[in-house]
């Protein structure tokens, strides 16, 4: 009976912790790959619906063509930038050889009529790896709504709105409820 080596749980928190410094350092295509399996398949998903951006809600698999995980990374290099990203506090099971962690960033849409439309954003990173501490399985769930209305160029719109209405209720005065009756049993 053998049994395959798995990862300690220092080693997949390191590894994490790479793969997010690396991704916040905004490496080229190349050094991220270079955090991926090289003896597994590889996949990339971003959860959400197709069609709010080129790079949501479609698996991307494998080094090389369209679908391929390198191709996922261009799309974000072509349609995203980001600044400020930080990751934490991640969560490492060991047994499954698995890492979660929250991240934050603000965002820009680069292209397009969403061209400079920003967001600030928290997000979820799920990294599976292999028994040499490399992901096999890359997955986020982000806010896909913000992505397609930047995209779109309305997301500056929405926010003037919010931002006005949030001015509105502190500029009024707090309710005192002088205008109030009490009933009071007698």
């Amino acid at each position: 009976m053998s049994f395959a080596r798995q990862p300690t749980r220092t080693q997949l928190l390191e590894s994490a912790q790479a793969l997010c410094a690396a991704f916040a350092a905004k490496a080229d295509v190349g050094a991220l790959l270079a955090h991926f399996s090289s003896t597994h398949q590889i996949s990339a998903l971003e959860h959400g619906l197709p069609l709010l951006a080129p790079f949501l809600g479609r698996p991307f698999a494998g080094r090389a063509g369209p679908a391929s995980v390198p191709a996922y990374f261009e799309l974000l290099q072509q349609h995203l930038t980001y600044e400020d990203m930080s990751f934490g506090p991640y969560v490492v099971d060991a047994e499954a050889s698995r890492v979660s962690v929250k991240g934050s960033a603000k965002f820009t849409w680069a292209e397009g009529a969403g061209k400079g439309q920003a967001w600030d954003e928290t997000f979820v990173y799920i990294l599976d790896f292999d028994q040499d501490a490399k992901v096999t399985d890359y997955q986020v769930w982000a806010d896909s709504g913000a992505a397609y209305l930047a995209r779109k160029g309305e997301l500056s719109q929405l926010t003037a709105i919010d931002s006005a209405s949030k001015d509105k209720a502190e500029d009024k005065p707090a309710d005192d409820q002088s205008d109030t009756k009490t009933l009071v049993d007698a």
